[in-house]
């Protein structure tokens, strides 16, 4: 039995494994742990859908992996999860190009941004982070059901984030229409979300032999923090022993991740918060890590996936 932890990098994860056949689609494509990511699976051997919203950094960005001559075969469409319709857009055609699915990775996402809306008027980050995923997953769920077998389901992998221990779902106001808009609260929020999404996915359709996790991929200096301040930084670094932020590098920060989706431990699971390359434990007080009682809710995971189809006027069978 391997050892993984917190400096586990993607390599350390993917090594034996073969995904030659198998189709992967991450989104939030274009930089960060997404390209890490995409890199890892490609070069096992997947045929890896970019999903990003950005044509000129999407290309590039799969120039740049294309130029590396990865076993995989390596494709990409636009995919902007701030707009239902354009995330419906992208869907169909994914559905067209791709009858089976055997990884979604829901990687892309916003942090600590000022208040904003999506096309459809969500507070950006629960708009993003959740309810565009939510979407995009949804209807790529038959492609992922002809994917999975009793020998190996399709899996789904969300990242979410330490930072659910910020906020539950507020299930009063979570578009943020009458309270005082705060970024921290409304990130943790969207990072709760992600987990109770997983969850209530995977009672759904874990009989049809696809499985749900959601992921803390740690601390790493990506884009996501390009809307953080010094202040940011250090109210963040005050959470961890000492006032000292633990980063991870990006191979080490994508490496859950992979072996979310990847894994053979994990066959016959799902509905599971994952870091650091294990299955968590309950968060405990004053200690960085760990999942909170309120992101395994299952009332409230039924409550939001409720909501959620009202959200994009759409209800999902199983």
């Amino acid at each position: 039995m391997r050892t993984l932890g917190f400096e586990t990098t993607t390599g350390e994860v993917i090594t034996g494994q073969d995904l030659t056949g198998r189709v992967a689609l991450v989104t939030g494509a274009s930089a960060g742990l997404g390209v890490e990511t995409e890199r890892t699976l490609a070069g096992a051997g997947a045929t890896v859908y970019l999903l990003a919203r950005d044509r000129g950094r999407l290309d590039a960005a799969l120039d740049t992996l294309r130029a590396e001559n990865l076993p995989g075969k390596l494709e990409s469409a636009l995919l902007d999860l701030a707009d239902l319709d354009q995330v419906r857009a992208a869907a169909a055609g994914l559905l067209r190009t791709c009858p089976k699915i055997d990884i979604l990775i829901n990687n892309a996402g916003v942090m600590a941004c000022p208040l904003g809306r999506t096309v459809q008027g969500f507070e950006m980050q629960l708009g993003t982070n959740h309810v565009g995923h939510f979407l995009l997953t949804c209807l790529l769920l038959p492609a992922l059901k002809a994917a999975g077998s009793p020998q190996r389901a399709a899996r789904v992998v969300n990242l979410s984030s330490a930072g659910h221990s910020f906020a539950a779902m507020d299930f009063e106001d979570p578009n943020y229409r009458q309270r005082p808009y705060d970024k921290w609260q409304s990130y943790g929020q969207s990072k709760t979300a992600n987990v109770l999404f997983s969850l209530a996915l995977d009672a759904r359709v874990a009989a049809n032999h696809v499985r749900a996790f959601a992921v803390h991929p740690g601390a790493i200096s990506t884009e996501l923090g390009r809307h953080l301040d010094r202040e940011d930084m250090e109210r963040i670094a005050a959470a961890f022993p000492g006032g000292k932020m633990a980063f991870k590098s990006v191979p080490q920060g994508a490496a859950t991740s992979v072996w979310a989706a990847t894994a053979s431990e994990l066959e016959g699971k799902g509905g599971l918060y994952l870091e650091d390359c294990q299955i968590a434990q309950p968060a405990a007080d004053g200690v960085i890590g760990g999942v909170h009682p309120w992101a395994l809710d299952e009332e409230a995971a039924e409550r939001l996936w409720q909501l959620s189809q009202e959200w994009v006027g759409q209800e999902f069978a199983a």
